[in-house]
Order: structure tokens, then sequence, then C-alpha cells
């Protein structure tokens, strides 16, 4: 009977909090990214100038 239990009670709002949590860490991972790429283009012109 102890098998029934389940570990996660989906009941208060669990599933809510579980997609903001996905789409923070999706923006957060896109900032990233955006800041990566933006960081290599500016360094690119930089060296372009230069040469």
């Amino acid at each position: 009977m102890q098998y029934l239990i389940p570990f996660v009670d989906w009941t208060n709002g669990a599933v809510i909090m579980t997609l903001i949590f996905g789409l923070v860490i999706f923006g957060l991972v896109f900032f990233v990214m955006y800041f990566i790429n933006s960081s290599a283009k500016k360094e690119r012109e930089k060296k372009s100038k230069k040469a």
C-alpha cells in the first residue's frame, strides 16, 4: 500500500510552476546564446577594422 502514495502532488500548481521554470531556463539559455553571438560579432568587427 505504500507504493500508491505519489512522490509529487500535482494538484498544488506544480504543473504551472514546472512550466514557468522551463520557460525561465529557456530564456536564460537564449540570453547566453545571444550574448555569445553578439560578443563574437563585435570581436570580428574589431579585427576587420585593424586589418
